[in-house]
């Protein structure tokens, strides 16, 4: 047979068999006088095999492992791990598809945010907020959520929606988280020396989730992480955002420390900006423009 006429008979096409050839999973037949190759039933019967495995998702790395061991025990080895990565992509699309429908119900009812699809919990959330009109630190506010939302643990993802969504029921709390946002959008345009910047910082700090800072490490050493994240402010909101997170980091210690308990009024829990662990390591972060979020 000619390659051709291999290729039809076994239903891939001569650039395959060629392929195959390449990557040494076929071997090279012997040829004729003229130098074309003459294949003979054994490669019809092996060429068959690797188009049944490959057929069932086998690279040809795999294959070539495969059709070396003719006491076919490396074959059943790769055909386990490989029906344990399809059950996993099984789960995933699964699960895809139950995130897929509960978000085309929402995109039917019109009830999608600007930065969806976002995870139940936090378009939850995001709905339930109204920062100062045309507040850019609001908005900001909005977009790291979510970031977060994307690349922030599942567990600590939702431990932060679980207490910027008690928030909201806090007048006093909203207030305050406005008035930092109003404070942040006024230190767009200024120096970082500027005063305010450390009465922002101090409003700030007043507003972080110190339980959260104590619970996922404390807030001070992720400020280079957290000024990366959030690389859209100016140098005075930068710096302000840098000394909130310094103080809250030394709340956070001596909260951790009963014998350094600082004194703070009964109840006051802060909504806005949070230490996550993230997948390369520890980030500090502000849930809004490195304030409140629960405004």
């Amino acid at each position: 047979m000619r390659t051709g006429e291999l290729a039809a008979l076994v239903g891939v096409t001569t650039r395959a068999v060629r392929h195959y050839h390449h990557v040494g999973v076929l071997p090279e037949p012997e040829r004729d006088p003229n130098g074309y190759r003459r294949y003979t039933l054994r490669h019809a019967v092996l060429l068959a095999r690797i188009r049944r495995l490959t057929e069932l998702g086998l690279g040809l790395d795999e294959v070539r492992d495969v059709l070396a061991d003719d006491a076919g025990r490396e074959l059943a080895e790769v055909l386990e791990e490989l029906d344990d990565d399809l059950a996993r992509q099984e789960r995933l699309i699964r699960e895809r598809r139950e995130r897929l429908a509960e978000v085309l119900v929402d995109a039917r009812a019109g009830r999608l945010t600007p930065e969806g699809p976002l995870s139940p919990r936090l378009a939850g959330l995001l709905a339930s907020l109204d920062g100062p009109a045309g507040s850019p630190t609001a908005a900001l506010d909005r977009e790291v959520l979510a970031l977060l939302d994307t690349v922030m643990p599942a567990q600590q993802r939702d431990r932060l929606v679980e207490t910027l969504g008690a928030m909201t029921a806090r007048p006093e709390v909203v207030e305050r988280s406005h008035e930092l946002y109003r404070r942040m959008d006024a230190l767009l345009d200024v120096p970082p020396d500027d005063p305010r910047v450390v009465e922002t910082g101090e409003l700030m700090a007043d507003l972080l989730p110190v339980e959260l800072l104590v619970e996922w490490g404390g807030a001070e050493s992720d400020a280079t992480s957290a000024e990366a994240l959030l690389s859209g402010l100016s140098p005075a909101q930068r710096e302000a955002l840098r000394h909130g997170l310094a103080v809250a980091g030394r709340r956070a210690r001596a909260t951790a420390s009963p014998d350094r308990a600082p004194s703070r009024p009964p109840g006051e829990r802060a909504a806005g900006a949070a230490a996550v662990e993230g997948p390369a390591g520890t980030a500090g972060t502000a849930a809004a423009a490195a304030a409140a979020g629960a405004a």
